[in-house]
């Protein structure tokens, strides 16, 4: 595949390129609506025809943002390169809730919460001055931004894929911690296959916390 149309609001999956320099043609008057996973970086504005160049063994994803679709021509056949991560692999699939009872049976969960919140993606435990969530394998949560609060990330299992501002973060280890400031893009990537390797994650926050205030600027599978 030399060619991908990528419709609004939606995107490449993540790849990782195969040993040789891949060159991503796209119209330069489209750049103001992409956002661009190239390496380690996240380049949300201001891209140029550099950044649309991959360097060998990296990992990259192309989000159409704005609202027409897009064309993208490629120097080499990208069917073959590694599929990291398929954003839309569920989205047809019957949603079922997970359960509270299976992350109560089989993670160490501390019982002084006050609420949970159940999806069919993610599970999370909300306690009074933290949150404790779960990430389904195969999964990610929506890129996202908050205008009032600052949030803390602690990853307590799993090795998860995270985006924290304008930086990538692939397969971090128990024990990495993230600070995700006020107006700053966020996710994380749970792209392990291995049926309930769930990923799962101690937020904090300064600031109003409330869950009207998430802005979702990528968004799949239509989460709620």
């Amino acid at each position: 595949m030399i060619k991908e149309l990528i419709p609004s609001r939606r995107s490449t999956l993540l790849r990782r390129n195969n040993s040789e320099e891949l060159i991503i043609d796209i119209d330069n008057n489209r750049y103001k609506d992409l956002f661009l996973i190239n390496g380690p970086n996240f380049i949300t504005d201001n891209i140029s025809d550099s950044d649309l160049i991959i360097k060998p063994k990296a990992y990259y994803m192309i989000i159409n943002n704005g609202k027409n679709q897009i064309n993208i021509n490629y120097n080499q056949d990208v069917s073959k390169h590694k599929i990291i991560y398929n954003p839309f692999k569920f989205e047809f699939s019957r949603k079922i809730m997970l359960k509270r009872n299976f992350f109560e049976e089989n993670y160490d969960i501390p019982e002084n919460y006050i609420d949970v919140l159940p999806k069919w993606y993610s599970f999370k435990f909300v306690y009074s001055d933290y949150n404790l969530i779960f990430v389904r394998p195969e999964f990610g949560i929506s890129i996202q931004l908050h205008h009032y609060r600052k949030e803390f990330w602690e990853i307590l299992k799993g090795e998860p894929i995270v985006i924290n501002g304008n930086r990538t973060y692939y397969f971090v280890k128990k024990g990495t911690k993230f600070q995700t400031s006020i107006k700053t893009f966020h996710s994380i990537i749970n792209a392990n296959k291995e049926e309930n390797a769930f990923i799962m994650l101690k937020e904090k926050w300064s600031g109003d916390f409330d869950e009207n205030d998430i802005i979702r600027v990528f968004n799949p599978n239509h989460y709620l």
